[in-house]
């Protein structure tokens, strides 16, 4: 009897349970939900991780040998056909975006037969009155003047950067400006930043941030090259000596073109030009017009 009292309870609670359920769903499985997470906003001109990863990984490729460096680059870059060719083509930095009362004087050294001369008066100069100075200085004169150009990059006045290896307009077509040929294919493009480059870093201990090429002209995709290569295309709003072909004169009228951030062009490698004579004419006339003197890296985040 007691055996069956109990298989008629069992039967009862079946029946009970199934009828209290008959109307819910229940899916097979019930994963508990997880709260939906929301990537916090970064405040403006903070990086997140993710960029900060993403720099790393950028750094990382200019770091890497030179084959590896050409072939990564031919995958994202080698079907792509350049819109534009200029010196102020997108992306390349022509000045300062500062209310600040300050200018950017950079100086370029090209090298090669009629390039590699050093204009020591003009260097005199800068040091005795204390003018800070971007130096974009060319493979070919490094290696005409290294004695000089450790000297300079000694000397904390002076920021070293990035003028090319050939001194080459800067494009993946070959491109010509001023009767120079310029770099035809993403090999030659990375050849004529990377050599120069890592000369300049094992010389000196440190790596350029910012490039100019040889004519100062680019086409868009070699800027977007340069960009993966985590470095600055950087120009000029002030055409300083047209290549030390200005007179000092000249120079010292195409200074009253400055604003504030405005970045100046001249060269240092033309010690016959009158650079050296008109320097110290635009410096005494920007100084009386209450301007102060910087290196691009002082207003790194602000170029544009």
């Amino acid at each position: 009897m007691k055996k069956i009292f109990l298989g008629l309870l069992f039967s009862m609670i079946l029946i009970f349970t199934s009828a209290c359920t008959s109307n819910i769903e229940v899916d097979p499985i019930s994963p508990v939900e997880s709260p939906t997470y929301e990537r916090p906003v970064e405040p403006e001109g903070v990086p997140s991780e993710n960029n900060e990863a993403e720099t790393e990984k950028d750094v990382m490729l200019l770091e890497k040998p030179m084959e590896e460096i050409k072939e990564l680059l031919e995958e994202q870059y080698s079907k792509r056909d350049p819109l534009d060719f200029g010196e102020n083509i997108e992306g390349v930095k022509t000045s300062i975006v500062t209310s600040d009362k300050v200018v950017a004087l950079t100086f370029d050294a090209c090298g090669g037969t009629h390039g590699s001369g050093y204009d020591e008066a003009l260097i005199e100069y800068l040091i005795k009155e204390k003018v800070p100075a971007t130096l974009f200085i060319n493979s070919r004169w490094i290696e005409a003047n290294e004695e000089q150009f450790l000297f300079l990059a000694s000397n904390p006045l002076f920021q070293v950067e990035n003028h090319g290896t050939k001194h080459r307009p800067l494009c993946i077509n070959g491109q010509s400006i001023y009767g120079i040929k310029g770099t035809e294919g993403i090999s030659e493009v990375v050849e004529e930043v990377v050599v120069n480059h890592r000369l300049i870093e094992e010389m000196t201990g440190r790596a350029p941030k910012y490039f100019r090429s040889g004519t100062a002209y680019y086409d868009d995709v070699s800027v977007m090259i340069l960009d993966e290569l985590q470095l600055k295309a950087v120009n000029f709003d002030v055409l300083g000596d047209a290549g030390a072909t200005f007179t000092k004169e000249q120079m010292l009228k195409s200074s009253y073109n400055a604003k504030e951030g405005s970045i100046f062009l001249f060269h240092m490698n033309q010690p016959h030009s009158e650079v050296s004579q008109g320097i110290p004419l635009v410096v005494e006339d920007l100084r009386r017009r209450g301007f102060e003197f910087v290196q691009l890296e002082t207003y790194d985040t602000l170029l544009k």
